[in-house]
Formats: C-alpha cells, sequence, structure tokens
C-alpha cells in the first residue's frame, strides 16, 4: 500500500500515539500528535464530567480542527506520507458518551459543518485493547488527570468506536486486536504490525486481525 494519509486510532491508553511515532520514524511520514495535554479542561473533565464536558469536547473540536487543516494543508515534500495519532470523527465518538440533549445536538451541528471540509485517511488503523488492560497501561504512564478515568467510560468510548466502524462503509478500517503484545519493547511485534499495515490490501468497512 503506498497511503498519502493513515490514522492510527485507539481508546486511552492503547498506544496509538506510541505506534505513529515509531512509524513516523521509520517511514519518513509526517506526524500529526493530537495536542491533548494543552486542553485546560481535560483535568476538570477527568474530575467533574457533567460540569466540564461541553467545554472540553468543544475546545477539542477546535484544536483538531484547527490543527489537521494546518497539517493536511501544509503537506512536507520530503516526506512520505501523513501519519495521525486520530482523526476528526474521534470528536464525534467522544460527545456521545459525555453529551446530553440540546448540548449534544449544538455540537452535532457543529461538527458536521466541519467535518467535510477535511480530508479522509487512507487506512483507519484501530488498535484494540481490553478495558482491563487500558486501565494498567493508564496507570503505568502515570499522567496525574488520568487516574480518575473509570473503567465504565473506557467501555463506553469502545463501543462508541465498534459503532462508528458500522456505520461507515466509505473507510478502511483495519481492527488489529494488540492485547497479546508489545510493538514499543517489542521489535518483532512492531514489524507484525508494520506489515499487517502496509503490506496488505483491505476493502472498504470492518478489516479484523487478531495479534
Amino acid at each position: 500500500m503506498n497511503p498519502n494519509f493513515i490514522v492510527i486510532e485507539g481508546n486511552i491508553g492503547a498506544g496509538k500515539t506510541s505506534l505513529s511515532k515509531m512509524i513516523s520514524e521509520e517511514y519518513n511520514a509526517k506526524l500529526i500528535l493530537e495536542q491533548f495535554a494543552e486542553n485546560p479542561f481535560l483535568p476538570k473533565f477527568y474530575k467533574d464530567p457533567e460540569k466540564y464536558s461541553f467545554q472540553l469536547e468543544t475546545s477539542f473540536l477546535i484544536e483538531r480542527y484547527s490543527q489537521l487543516k494546518s497539517d493536511l494543508q501544509n503537506l512536507d515534500l520530503f516526506k512520505s506520507f501523513l501519519v495521525s495519532d486520530y482523526f476528526f470523527s474521534k470528536s464525534m465518538i467522544f460527545a456521545k458518551n459525555t453529551l446530553k440533549g440540546d448540548e449534544y445536538q449544538l455540537y452535532r451541528k457543529i461538527f458536521n459543518v466541519i467535518y467535510s471540509s477535511l480530508p479522509k485517511p487512507d487506512l483507519y488503523v484501530y488498535l484494540h485493547v481490553s478495558v482491563d488492560k487500558l486501565m494498567e497501561n493508564i496507570k503505568k504512564r502515570g499522567r496525574e488527570y488520568e487516574q480518575e478515568i473509570k473503567s465504565d467510560y473506557l467501555s463506553k468510548i469502545q463501543k462508541g468506536y465498534f459503532n462508528y466502524f458500522k456505520q461507515r462503509s466509505d473507510f478502511k478500517f483495519l481492527i488489529i486486536d494488540t492485547n497479546n503484545i508489545n510493538f514499543v519493547n517489542n521489535q518483532a511485534d512492531y514489524k507484525q504490525i508494520t506489515d499487517i499495515i502496509f503490506n496488505s490490501k483491505y476493502k472498504k468497512g470492518i478489516n479484523r486481525i487478531v495479534l
């Protein structure tokens, strides 16, 4: 596969940023990383979701759009392709689980207007990890504001991703179950994933692989 734009997605703690960085370095790809740590509403949201949901989701919507619009328009001629650790549709997946009523309806209208103007990925890779392992990963990396995350929240986000995949038949979704590998610390495991991503053809819709 000779992609122009690849997305590496996953739940919180799935390793999407790590894999995106590794691919960027090996394949000389332009790297797009979500700037979540700079969002002032994130720590507040994990402590009081109901109070800060709309502020958080709206600020992320604006930041993701601005970043993707800029990076996707300003291509680097010396890079082979683009790889990102998120896609704009992530905004809607998370918002469905955090917003309610009029706030959700307003957010959805804003999202639909913006979404149509962004390029779509050639391949959307989703790293599937069990909720228990996600909780372990979150605890290990030790980000203070993430320690408030509950397992039921991760379960809802995971279901949100799967529902999104089922609703879209125009994308090539590659779901890779990574529960039994460690691609960050094991070169053979990393090679397995990159072979799957770059050396195979996939149909539109959902493609599943268990490693």
